[in-house]
């Protein structure tokens, strides 16, 4: 009986140990249907390199057929890298959903947020849609949860240039926000929501969800402290942190 519980035990602890070390799959999917960002070639660029380092399986992708309950089986996340319009049909819509039901992980960067507006689904996993922006600038970020592995490396008050989003509605009350603009360090015009939260994370229809609305620049993606927080939001959204 002993043998057979300490097999067991044994067991379980050596797939554990597996899970931690297998290398995390990453599909980085880029593909645009309105705006395309001239960035995304630089963010494809960085998220490899952060591959390379983090020892992770990254594939680059503007192909939505890959959206497949088959094709999706070896992946851990799905990074939306500025993605726009109606990127993906109703079946590859489908098979997307029942990843992240079955626990695997999203991200979303910038104009991810312009994405799929007619598809309610993805309004929730991503949080909130995107409404407009001033022109680009600096601005400070409010640092207000420095214990998200994606947030962990910054300091209380964070000041950098980039395209500043506002939404269609505030997502405070359904995400766990991590990062807010402060209004008075940029002009912010229209674009003004007062609570301004622009980074932000949840647990979502079984799987996880992570969203931030940095990354317009090309400069971005040459930043180590951006770079370290994309880092944190593809590891926390595979599971492994």
């Amino acid at each position: 009986m002993h043998l057979a519980y300490d097999t067991r035990m044994l067991a379980l602890l050596l797939s554990l140990v597996v899970a931690q070390t297998e290398p995390i799959d990453v599909l980085v999917f880029s593909k645009t249907a309105e705006y395309r960002h001239a960035s995304i070639g630089d963010g494809v660029r960085a998220i490899e390199a952060l591959g390379k380092q983090h020892g992770w399986d990254v594939v680059a992708t503007e192909d939505a057929s890959r959206f497949t309950d088959k094709t999706l089986a070896s992946v851990d996340v799905v990074v939306f890298l500025m993605t726009t319009g109606d990127v993906l049909n109703d079946a590859q819509q489908a098979a997307f959903e029942r990843f992240i039901q079955s626990g695997k992980g999203y991200v979303g960067i910038h104009a991810a947020a312009d994405t799929e507006y007619d598809w309610p689904w993805y309004g929730k996993l991503v949080g909130a849609y995107f409404k407009t922006h001033p022109e680009t600038q600096e601005a400070t970020y409010i640092v207000e949860d420095r214990s998200h592995p994606a947030t962990q490396h910054l300091p209380e008050r964070w000041t950098r240039v980039d395209e500043h989003y506002t939404f269609l509605e505030n997502p405070r009350a359904n995400v766990e926000v991590l990062m807010s603009l402060d209004e008075t360090s940029f002009e912010a015009g229209e674009a003004a929501m007062g609570d301004h939260p622009v980074v932000w994370f949840h647990e979502f229809d079984g799987g996880r969800a992570f969203y931030t609305a940095l990354g317009h620049t090309e400069a971005s993606y040459a930043d180590e402290t951006f770079k370290a927080h994309l880092a944190g939001a593809i590891n926390w959204a595979s599971g492994r942190q």
